[in-house]
């Protein structure tokens, strides 16, 4: 039996589960979104054993690693924890890093284009550890996009948010703090009103016809969700803080689609637009959430703001998770990081020999 934790990394990991023919118990907050829980419940062996609801929302991550602690009290469970397994660090900065410089390379070769920023959510900070790979390549600036509700790392602040996926009250010890360039806030409120004209019919329409989506496949729109609208935010914000021309490529990641937040883009359209969505509310939302992202709450990294967010990882990873301060201290360094990334090839025989083992690989 193994377990996971929160988000996209959770029904992965109980996918895995079930093709190992092993049984998964996914341990997530309670006010994620409904979709998650209607996915979860067809992919478990127990719907009502295997779906753990913890207090909270995106932000409780504490209380997740609470009851991963109380799991793992049985030695038959083995919790696998996406904040602290570098093979979340390793296959991102391995795979999504090449995969991106393949997709920039691919385009028409006009001008002098470059790859100036990578723009993800924090999450489990996997995501990121493309950035340093794109950094090492073709010296490309790493971004974090962070819920203004729950400024971690911009003002060591907490608080609730809706920006599913990214965010948690805390750095994760598999994020590189100090190889990234900049962190920027968005609202949650403006990603879920986006939401709205992305990923419904009304609301493409009239993308159409304002020109807005001149040459973007509107169906695409369907696969971003919540944290991806948050990165496209997040690069409107930072192309006009560095007055970036049409030269400047910058990339941003969607880590999952709209069919995830259904019941959220309902709840926005109850709550935030009054229950109806007109043209009038369409234009003031384009307006708001996109042309209208001035920026505003983008931090630049100096060496000294990357100790203060590095330093405040303290309290989780030594004072309540007991991690060594060695162990801790040498992810200072550059080298930490290539050393993990070295390590690429072994793990891939490693997984060729176990696939054999276990008959999964004919």
């Amino acid at each position: 039996m193994r377990e996971e934790e929160s988000g996209n990394y959770c029904r992965g990991g109980i996918a895995i589960s079930r093709i190992l023919n092993c049984r998964g118990i996914a341990v997530l907050p309670e006010h994620m979104g409904d979709e998650r829980f209607a996915w979860l419940d067809q992919w478990v062996l127990r719907p009502d054993k295997d779906i753990v609801k913890t207090h909270g929302s995106e932000s409780n991550v504490k209380e997740i690693y609470d009851k991963c602690d109380e799991l793992g009290l049985d030695p038959d469970v083995v919790v696998l924890n996406q904040f602290t397994e570098f093979a979340n660090y390793l296959v991102h900065r391995c795979v999504t890093g090449p995969s991106i410089e393949a997709l920039f390379n691919s385009l028409p070769a006009s001008g002098e284009k470059r790859l100036a920023a990578f723009i993800a959510g924090t999450g489990s900070a996997g995501t990121l550890a493309a950035g340093d790979y794109l950094k090492e390549k073709l010296g490309t600036k790493i971004v974090a996009t962070e819920p203004l509700e729950c400024p971690t790392m911009l003002q060591n602040r907490y608080g609730e948010h809706n920006i599913q996926g990214i965010g948690d009250k805390h750095i994760p010890l598999i994020q590189n703090v100090m190889n990234m360039d900049y962190v920027i806030g968005i609202s949650d409120a403006n990603s879920d009103l986006l939401n709205v004209p992305f990923n419904s019919d009304q609301g493409r329409s009239h993308l159409s016809q304002s020109g807005l989506a001149r040459g973007v496949d509107l169906d695409a729109l369907g696969h971003i969700g919540l944290s991806g609208l948050a990165n496209i935010q997040s690069a409107i914000k930072l192309s006009k803080h560095l007055s970036l021309g049409s030269d400047d490529i910058l990339v941003c990641v969607a880590t999952d689609g709209a069919a995830l937040y259904r019941s959220e883009m309902n709840n926005t359209i109850e709550l935030q637009l009054k229950g109806s969505c007109q043209a009038t509310d369409f234009a003031e939302i384009r307006g708001r959430a996109l042309s209208g992202c001035e920026p505003a709450h983008v931090l630049e990294l100096t060496s000294r703001e990357r100790e203060r967010i590095f330093n405040l990882e303290y309290y989780t990873w030594i004072e309540q998770r007991g991690v060594d301060v060695d162990d801790f201290d040498r992810r200072r360094d550059q080298g930490f990081w290539n050393g993990i990334a070295a390590q690429a090839g072994e793990l891939d025989e490693r997984i060729v020999q176990f696939n054999s083992d276990t008959g999964l690989r004919h």
